[in-house]
């Protein structure tokens, strides 16, 4: 077909509109690439419950991604290289793994012990947090105010013991079949449920929960976790550890 000078003229007006879109536009709209399978075996890596940019600003969306898809997601694979040959292992809940660790075969227990303390961990990370926060209710309120000292307190309490953590580690909440609340922290990826203790709610200290937005300002981080705790579902964990069926 001949070019005319008219269809010379559309075809350059379409290539100008086609250069002129936003780029951008088409790449907040690409979807985020999903986390990278779990190996083979028991242990699985629940996908977020919010996207990874609902807690902007208080922690970046980069932040949570490489969080969850790439460190969570090695401590899951490295609990199942651990009990791959040990079958009676392999069955038993995550929970009583922790809690049992004494009794475990010698040759993994130090693998048991990290990763399985970090896939525990960073489970009830995630389930704590969220887009919504507000402020705790109810029975949990009291608790707090009891045992704690009251809301302000408890969260001045807990970021100082967060920003006493030497290195890497978790600053938690434990609560007792009663009720009771107490503060308190673990070096490395150790947890209240190696001591058979439930755990309420946690902030992970670890540098590559803050790194990219806070680098070595760690109190920074502290204060501004608070908002993103979502004091509903820590109410519910509150009531399911006063009635027993509070897990990880």
């Amino acid at each position: 077909m001949p070019v005319t000078r008219r269809r010379l003229m559309v075809a350059t007006a379409s290539l100008a509109a086609a250069a002129s879109r936003p780029a951008v536009l088409y790449a907040q709209a690409a979807p985020r690439p999903a986390p990278t399978p779990t190996p083979p075996g028991p242990f699985k890596l629940a996908p977020l419950l919010y996207p990874t940019n609902a807690l902007v600003p208080n922690i970046d969306a980069k932040t949570m991604e490489i969080h969850h898809d790439r460190h969570h997601l090695a401590y899951v694979s490295g609990l199942n290289a651990a009990v791959k040959d040990h079958s009676n292992v392999a069955s038993m809940p995550l929970q009583e793994i922790l809690a049992k660790l004494a009794e475990m075969p010698e040759a993994i227990r130090t693998q048991l012990r990290n990763f399985g303390g970090g896939h525990a961990n960073h489970t009830m990370f995630w389930l704590v947090m969220g887009p919504r926060s507000g402020k705790p209710t109810g029975d949990l309120a009291a608790a707090i105010e009891r045992d704690l000292g009251g809301l302000k307190k408890f969260q001045d309490d807990f970021n100082a013991a967060g920003a006493r953590v030497f290195g890497s580690g978790w600053v938690f909440v434990t609560v007792t079949k009663e009720g009771n609340l107490a503060i308190e922290t673990r070096p490395d990826q150790d947890t209240p449920l190696m001591d058979g203790k439930h755990v309420l709610m946690g902030n992970d200290v670890w540098e590559h929960a803050y790194y990219l937005t806070y680098q070595n300002r760690r109190p920074d981080y502290l204060k501004a976790w608070w908002n993103t705790v979502d004091w509903t579902r820590v109410g519910e964990r509150y009531k399911a550890a006063t009635a027993g069926t509070l897990v990880i």
